[in-house]
């Protein structure tokens, strides 16, 4: 047999095992293994059924993903299901861990299905740009109702073994030894004479005409730009027009258009690269971690809290130090609340609540910090404030112990040092909400121990997020390129462009909020608060640009109090507000600034080149190894649409020697010290080359 699928006889049963880590995929190999398994069970007369199980912790959780972009070898996918459809002997499929994409299109083929209770099912090939090609789309609605159909395959979502028995897509939910139990259940299809159940030649019944539509209709708003959502409901609804073999030929026709289309491939991109940062260059795999078993928060403000809520929610006992007893109390009321919605919508059990509740205590003192084993400071963004923390924490917190803080710019160095013992420090810096956003920026800086890193890395892993390493520097990476794209965004307001002309450009290129909306929503308080905390490294035209002062002197604070870029109604729509054109306008004229209309492309350009322009420097400055980590900070923290694949590889696909040109162009219009492209940018463009491909 080939290797990653190996063929068992056990009696008159054959089991065909598939054994390809890390997840099964749906590699060249496995699929010629399971046309084998299948031509070896029908050639013997002895045999007659077959299993098909994998070992490890999943079943096939989809296709390999590094055959994409490059012919497929047959066998290809839908070959393999079509033979194991029409096999003469049942074929059982016994799943287990995830089926995914094609390992649930390859279930989906055989006669019957059992799974053990912890399996999730699913086809969530729209994350990657594409639709299910092996027949996914055709199959599913055979078995389930349109609208489990639709949610499976145009939203990607996944479901439980016990959802998937309700809905009739697993024959049986079976405890103990799977592949046991999948023995017994072959052996009792046959001593029963069970009629094959060949899902292709099922007739789909529509019970509810309307899903199309207004699946159509939620997925243009909730998934806006994105093609492959509304194709999948296009093939879901082929099933029930279509006879099989029709629809089959038309959904793969469609797969493979997306599939080669920029989308799927941007999607790709950013499903890769999130895999890739999590091997941090120069860190040895091996590297020793840690022990993580209590935490602490310095802060009991908005962060604070949602931080020790991310620590709660992985089963982490958490210290909060709050300033005063009024403000942990508070803090302690806040998390309550947070958990109690939580029950409310029924996403969270009432039990798991109050014991994940029970793990989170509050103190006035540091030396009730002494044993934990990491420390997260979550205080103003204030360097000296900070400082004065992390010398407390250097007192007292027990050897070996990380700590760490949550500032999104401010010097870490400097906070190693205050500690007292620089190579157990290292940032944290979570995003808002912190309890609900993917991404965490972990900060090394020079002094930072190996170690530090790679628990930090794993812990990230543990609290479910998206933990990316960068080097400390001023605004690390996140905020840093921000900063570039809000700088020009205030720019051209003064030059002319009105708000919602701003943020209308970048929500038409993906954005879910544009940067003014963005600033309204968090608080324009907020937003001047980390502007004066930088206000030195600002240039001269960059300090009198202070519109921000000017909004909030006028108790414009966005959203909070119904006022800021924008106007708010009670609902918190926004509409463009008179009076900040006219503040915009006179703040103009007092600067000598000549008003003008700007087009929607220069617009685009000076928000997107900017960041970019400042993602190369920091590349060459080295306080990022990859353009990896810049995209996938970018795509998880602010929101750039993932059919992009995140800034670096836009450009990449821009082409970095037409971003070098307008750069240069902007240079002579704005000023060079904002738009003078970074020299890696222009040497890779004068080599005809990107920030992702190598030389």
């Amino acid at each position: 047999m080939t290797d990653p699928v190996s063929f068992l006889a056990r009696g008159r049963i054959a089991i065909a095992v598939i054994d390809n880590p890390p997840v099964n995929a749906l590699s060249h190999g496995v699929r010629a293994g399971l046309v084998e398994a299948l031509a070896r069970t029908a050639a013997d007369p002895a045999l007659e059924a077959l299993v098909i199980l994998c070992r490890g912790r999943t079943f096939c959780a989809g296709a390999d993903v590094r055959e994409f972009g490059r012919p497929f070898k047959d066998p290809q996918l839908g070959e393999v299901v079509a033979r194991t459809e029409a096999s003469a002997k049942p074929v059982i499929a016994a799943l287990h861990g995830t089926a995914l994409g094609g390992g649930l299109e390859l279930a989906l083929a055989c006669h019957f299905r059992l799974a053990a209770p912890s399996t999730r099912l699913g086809l969530p090939e729209v994350k990657l740009g594409i639709i299910p090609g092996a027949a996914g789309t055709q199959r599913l609605p055979r078995l389930v109702p349109v609208r489990a159909a639709l949610t499976m395959i145009a939203e990607g979502k996944d479901v439980s073994a016990t959802e998937a028995l309700k809905l009739g897509l697993v024959d049986a939910v079976v405890e103990g030894d799977l592949e046991q139990a999948a023995f017994d259940f072959a052996e009792a299809v046959l001593t029963e004479r069970r009629p094959l159940r060949r899902t292709g030649e099922l007739t789909p019944v529509l019970d509810d005409p309307g899903a199309f539509d207004e699946f159509t209709k939620s997925l243009a708003k909730k998934q806006r730009g994105f093609l492959a959502p509304l194709e999948a409901v296009k093939a879901v609804r082929l099933a029930y027009e279509l006879p099989f073999p029709e629809g089959i030929r038309r959904e793969n026709a469609m797969c493979m258009e997306l599939l080669n289309g920029a989308q799927s491939k941007a999607q790709r991109h950013a499903f890769a690269i999130e895999r890739d940062i999590a091997r941090v260059p120069g860190l040895p795999a091996d590297t020793p971690v840690r022990a993580i078993g209590r935490c602490a928060v310095v802060g009991s403000g908005v962060m604070g809290r949602g931080i020790a809520v991310c620590f709660a929610n992985a089963g982490i006992p958490v210290t909060i130090l709050a300033h005063r007893a009024e403000s942990g109390a508070a803090a302690l009321a806040a998390i309550g609340k947070i958990y109690a919605g939580l029950v409310g919508r029924g996403s969270l059990a009432q039990a798991e609540a109050d014991r994940r509740l029970a793990l989170i205590t509050s103190t006035l003192d540091y030396p009730d910090l002494k044993n934990a084993d990491l420390v997260v400071e979550a205080v103003a963004e204030d360097l000296s404030a900070k400082q004065a923390v992390f010398a407390q924490l250097g007192a007292v917190a027990r050897a070996g112990a990380i700590l760490s803080s949550n500032t999104s710019f401010l010097d870490l160095n400097a906070l190693g040092q205050a500690s007292g013992r620089p190579a157990d420090v290292a940032g944290m810096h979570f995003f808002n909400p912190a309890q609900t956003m993917r991404l965490l920026e972990l900060v090394r800086t020079p002094a930072s121990s190996p170690e530090v890193v790679a628990t930090l890395m794993k812990l990230g892993k543990l609290l479910g997020k998206v933990a990316v390493t960068v080097g400390a520097g001023e605004g690390f990476v996140a905020n840093r390129m921000l900063s570039r794209r809000s700088r020009e965004a205030l720019f051209m307001l003064e030059e002319g462009a009105e708000p919602s002309q701003i943020d209308r450009v970048l929500t038409d290129f993906g954005f879910p909020l544009g940067p003014l909306a963005v600033q309204d929503l968090g608080g324009l308080d907020v937003v001047l608060a980390t502007r004066r905390a930088r206000f030195a490294q600002l240039s001269p035209r960059e300090r009198s640009a202070d519109l921000l002062e000017q909004l909030t002197a006028a108790g414009r604070l966005g959203q909070k109090n119904g006022k800021g870029w924008y106007r708010y109604d009670a609902e918190r729509r926004p509409s463009p507000d008179p009076e900040v054109a006219q503040l915009i306008a006179r703040h103009a004229a007092a600067r000598g600034i000549a008003q003008r209309t700007l087009a929607d492309a220069e617009v685009l350009e000076r928000c997107l080149y900017a960041m970019i322009n400042e993602g190369a420097r920091l590349i060459e400055a080295g306080l990022v190894a990859r353009p990896h980590e810049i995209d996938v900070i970018w795509l998880h923290g602010f929101g750039f649409p993932a059919y992009r694949g995140g800034p670096m590889y836009y450009a990449d696909q821009v082409g970095l020697p037409t971003v070098h040109e307008r750069l240069l162009h902007y240079a002579a219009q704005v000023g060079p010290e904002y738009f003078t492209p970074a020299p890696l940018l222009a040497r890779l463009a004068g080599e005809g080359r990107g920030f992702y491909e190598p030389g």
